[in-house]
């Protein structure tokens, strides 16, 4: 399957054009070209003029989730002189879970810098095992980047924005608090030794900015809903008094997210401040609790940050679930988003699948 213009060539693996196949679709395709400069980007059109995914560079390797039926899609390549070139492909979709459980409360708590094979199997961490085995486990999960703060971003934005983990200013990018606001949902970021409501500076002791990317968007900084950054030692009362918010974000300081400790101590932390979170009724209900580490060891870079272990707990995630699709953070971002009913997503989070694999 190639289609060539004049100068360039688009090539797709999969999906094969009039296969039948289910939902999440997996393109995976690379374009040529004879521009100098190379290619400047590739995309995939669902029907004419819905362009549903875009992605710089001269490889796409994406899942789509798409309804039943059939499509027309078009994989285009676009180069930097000017050219392009476009591989029709018609597929029909068979249908399956496009969506995931709806839920009054969900909840995101990053970890830290720990490969996937030191975390799951590991006598070091217990508690997150057993919730491994007892809810569902992304077992081809990978981060997006290296070092921490590009992950950050890219689960609250849907985009990198930076890897520079050193970077402590207020960004105006679209961001999960706009969408949450626009949407009419409450949120908060619990985050363990931030010294005062509201604080938005670079760091204090053992908390870190970079590990809490809400007090970065110009949405939070720049109005009261700056108000809505509190210690983590507000978890445990707005628990009590029923007063969490619809999206929590969870942040472990230094010591205890295994960044500076170790993965024991991580993993006291959680069964200490976590597992009263989730024998709760209003968790028991239909909450979701996703616990993930930010990126894998350094010298892992697959699809980016590497391989590291993602988590997903709730009376609706199927038990002993593992599922096998490959899943980054803009996945999970689509899949909090969307447990909650919202309907707009920011960056790659748009174009993402939920991780539909554990319910």
């Amino acid at each position: 399957m190639l289609s060539v213009c004049a100068f360039a060539g688009v090539s797709v693996s999969s999906p094969g054009s009039g296969s039948t196949d289910s939902t999440p679709v997996h393109f995976v395709a690379s374009a040529t070209t004879t521009c100098s400069a190379g290619v400047s980007s590739m995309g995939i059109y669902t029907a004419p003029y819905v362009l549903a995914y875009t992605v710089p560079g001269a490889s796409l390797n994406t899942y789509l989730s798409l309804s039943a039926g059939t499509y027309y899609t078009e994989i285009q390549e676009w180069d930097k002189c000017g050219g392009a070139s476009k591989t029709p492909i018609t597929i029909t979709v068979s249908g399956g879970t496009t969506s995931v459980p709806a839920s009054s409360h969900v909840f995101l708590l990053v970890e830290e810098n720990h490969s996937y094979s030191s975390v799951i199997g590991s006598s070091s961490m217990p508690y997150l095992n057993s919730l491994a085995s007892k809810y569902g486990l992304a077992t081809q999960y990978y981060a997006n980047t290296h070092p921490s703060i590009g992950n950050y971003f890219m689960m609250t934005t849907g985009a990198i924005i930076t890897n520079n983990d050193g970077f402590c200013s207020t960004i105006t990018n679209d961001n999960v608090v706009r969408h949450l606001l626009t949407s009419g949902k409450t949120w908060k970021s619990y985050a363990e030794s931030l010294p005062s409501v509201g604080y938005t500076g670079c760091g204090s002791g053992s908390y870190v900015k970079r590990h809490n990317p809400l007090a970065f968007f110009s949405d939070v900084a720049n109005s009261s809903e700056k108000n809505n950054l509190v210690p983590f030692t507000q978890f445990s009362k707005d628990l009590a008094n029923n007063a969490l918010p619809q999206f929590s974000f969870i942040v472990p300081n230094l010591n205890d997210d295994a960044h500076d400790g170790t993965l024991t101590q991580a993993d006291g932390w959680l069964k200490t401040n976590i597992a009263p979170l989730i024998s709760s009724p209003t968790f028991q209900k239909d909450g979701i609790l996703v616990i993930l580490f930010d990126e894998s060891v350094d010298s892992d870079t697959t699809h980016g940050g590497g391989h590291v272990a993602a988590v997903v707990i709730g009376p609706k995630v199927k038990g002993g679930s593992k599922p096998t699709t490959l899943y980054q953070h803009q996945n999970t971002l689509k899949t909090l988003l969307e447990a909650l009913g919202v309907k707009t997503f920011p960056g790659a989070a748009g174009s993402a699948q939920p991780m539909t694999g554990v319910f």
